[in-house]
């Protein structure tokens, strides 16, 4: 694959919030800790080590390997379990909602970050071993978010009527699906008909991809875990204490322009049961599951929390703080809206005296697969053009083709020119005219555009084929007018190139913070 790298901003795909935390702007510098570099992962490690206790490694392994138990590891797989119980490993993490088939292209890029910037810092920080860490979002409710995927150009549904986690739905309702799809998606096909949940086909399949690379599966429904997170439970539930933590940190950054992701509540936390995940709020001395007849007193809830803290489940205020508090985790690898609204989070993890991980950009990419790039070739233009909307990017076209000059910019100078003289002269007799001159100017400046449009108009008609060939290759690679990562799946190139995967983890770099078009000789 050759590999070009582009500015984010040459995108036009990404917020300005976004953009700033890249460029490491001052007015963000207050809202995180550092910025991911590899020189500062030094004083990250530092922090971490003196500040996650020994008692919750030993959970974190028991647990996994409780999780683990029934999965045929691999032999790096298995290396980092143990290397996870050492005082001098960490983890690199990004989580995920358990999509279906993985569902977009980003999914596979995040992961490809977290591998590669754990061997990154091996080499860096050779005393030290790093562990690239999935998270799976099992506990999420938003089902409507995981059922489909696309796969050349056609979508693809999985239909249920299941509720609550969908970590905890079953997988019995795959099979009509698994029938339809095209090509050998054999790991998949024995993922979901050999296990009961879709957090276990989901840790099946991510095993299957990214097994050899060392990479543990995490899956945050689980009761020891949940244990470690009682004292930031009972702080939400009875105190109500991260709401005016956030609150000040959302003000501070509208101060700055900033919009805000996402809003907190005085109560963060799901109540969870199989088929139900649905918010806790205190109303009066009682504690009510929205939307049904589930009721506590503050006494009843307590006990629950000592006894159930799995029922308990964190939304995206807190899952973050859970997540740090029960790994020893240096950096998060997420996607722009993801790092911003970590940016609203920094207040929590200062209180419960948590590090705040280094926020990572994840990979992100453009694949051209080798039709495609003989299609483009023949356009003239250059690949970072292909990010223009149609209509820049068709003038771009015409302009560069055409043998005609179809731009009035030499005439425009020249009527600039005349006006300004007449300007100079009218306003040493009379001031009050240089108004009407200008305004004449810009009448016709106006009348001499819309010439130019004509005549652009009128050569595209004439370069017609050429057009549709570029409207052809963008439609392809960004479908329904969105990037493509963000909406193919991995599958529409692994099942032609079986290095697909090998071929991006040598590719990608974690630390080089642009876009990079990938493409097929």
């Amino acid at each position: 694959m050759q590999i070009q790298k582009i500015p984010f901003e040459a995108i036009h795909a990404f917020t300005p919030f976004f953009l700033d935390y890249i460029h490491q702007k001052e007015s963000l510098k207050p809202f995180y800790n550092r910025f991911p570099t590899i020189e500062n992962f030094k004083d990250q490690l530092a922090e971490k080590s003196g500040s996650f206790p020994v008692q919750h490694r030993e959970i974190l392994v028991a647990s996994l390997l409780n999780q683990y138990e029934n999965v045929d590891k691999t032999d790096a797989v298995k290396a980092n379990l143990e290397k996870l119980k050492r005082p001098n490993t960490f983890t690199i993490t990004t989580g995920h909602q358990l999509n279906i088939f993985t569902g977009p292209l980003y999914f596979i890029y995040k992961i490809v970050t977290v591998i590669n910037t754990c061997k990154q810092l091996k080499q860096a920080y050779p005393q030290h071993d790093f562990v690239p860490v999935y998270w799976m979002a099992s506990e999420d409710h938003d089902y409507d978010e995981i059922k489909s995927f696309r796969l050349y150009g056609k979508k693809y549904t999985w239909e249920t009527k299941q509720q609550g986690a969908v970590g905890r739905f079953h997988t019995d309702d795959f099979k009509k699906l698994l029938s339809e799809l095209p090509g050998d998606i054999t790991f998949f096909k024995e993922a979901y008909t050999k296990h009961k949940k879709l957090s276990e086909a989901v840790r099946y399949y991510v095993n299957a991809l990214f097994g050899s690379e060392g990479l543990i599966v995490v899956d945050g429904d689980d009761h020891s875990l949940k244990k470690l997170f009682i004292p930031a439970i009972e702080d939400d539930l009875f105190e109500q204490l991260h709401k005016p933590l956030v609150d000040q940190t959302d003000q501070a950054l509208e101060a700055n322009g900033y919009k805000t992701q996402i809003h907190c509540r005085e109560i963060n936390l799901f109540y969870l049961e199989d088929g139900l995940r649905s918010r806790i709020e205190r109303i009066g001395e009682k504690y009510s599951v929205v939307d049904t007849n589930i009721s506590f007193t503050e006494v009843e809830l307590r006990e629950l929390v000592q006894k159930y803290p799995e029922k308990f489940s964190p939304n995206v205020v807190l899952r973050p703080l859970y997540q740090e508090m029960i790994l020893p985790n240096l950096a998060y690898v997420g996607g722009p809206a993801e790092l911003v609204y970590w940016l609203q989070l920094k207040g929590i993890f200062d209180h419960h005296h948590i590090p705040f991980p280094m926020l990572m950009p994840r990979n992100f990419a453009l694949i051209v697969d080798a039709p495609l790039a003989r299609k483009f070739d023949k356009t003239g233009l250059n690949l970072e053009e292909l990010f223009l909307p149609k209509d820049r990017l068709f003038n771009q076209a015409v302009l560069k083709t055409s043998t005609a000059d179809l731009t009035l910019n030499g005439e425009k100078k020249a009527i600039e020119d005349y006006f300004s003289r007449i300007q100079e002269n009218v306003t040493q007799i009379d001031k009050t005219l240089g108004p009407l001159v200008g305004a004449e100017q810009q009448r016709v400046i106006k009348g001499l555009l819309r010439i130019e449009q004509k005549v652009l108009k009128a050569e595209k008609r004439k370069h017609a084929d050429l057009l549709r060939q570029i409207e052809a290759v963008k439609d392809s690679l960004f479908p329904n007018g969105s990037l493509q990562e963000r909406t193919d799946n991995f599958l529409n190139f692994a099942q032609t190139d079986q290095q697909f995967i090998p071929t991006l983890i040598q590719s990608l770099d974690p630390f080089d913070f642009s876009f990079s078009i990938l493409r097929y000789a």
